[in-house]
């Protein structure tokens, strides 16, 4: 059931033997099936909101992305608070969902598809670089998988581009 849910995202019937998460479907104890546990809860919670429909790869890599980045967050604030054995078991919890992320586009793609839509909405900006930042990305998230970029490389981006 795990392997069937995650092999979604790649699209192929993956056997996921070298994460160690096959095993954990046989012993309720390992520990790598107990970490993608609460990853999956989320998926089939947002499989249920979505009134019955599966939710699609990009929205289950955008489930598995804000995990990650949870996980490297505590490992942050546990190192900061002297607790180094907790920091730890959030790092490999990190790295071992960091095995199902897809990679993100390139800075230099997302420049230059972000100037492809900058020059295709120079008539449209506002006065209001709210609205000129939400049509942008918009038009962006038109052209490409919300999954496969960072929101916070294409924000800084595109608000260094409208301030030029």
């Amino acid at each position: 059931m795990l392997d069937q849910r995650f092999s979604r995202l790649y699209n192929n019937p993956c056997t996921y033997s070298g994460l160690g998460l096959t095993h954990g479907l046989k012993r309720s104890s390992c520990t790598p099936f107990n970490r993608v546990q609460s990853v999956l809860s989320e998926v089939y919670s947002a499989d249920k909101v979505s009134n019955g429909k599966k939710i699609d790869s990009s929205g289950i890599a955008l489930l598995i992305r804000k995990a990650y980045a949870r996980r490297l967050d505590s490992a942050v604030q546990f190192n900061q608070a002297s607790r180094p054995d907790l920091a730890g078991k959030e790092q490999q919890e990190a790295d071992l969902l960091a095995r199902f992320l897809p990679p993100l586009l390139p800075e230099a793609e997302v420049d230059r598809i972000l100037q492809d839509v900058m020059t295709e909405q120079v008539s449209k900006v506002q006065d209001d670089p709210r609205k000129s930042i939400g049509r942008i990305f918009k038009a962006f998230y038109a052209r490409v998988d919300r999954a496969s970029v960072d929101s916070d490389l294409l924000k800084r981006r595109a608000e260094a581009l409208l301030s030029s």
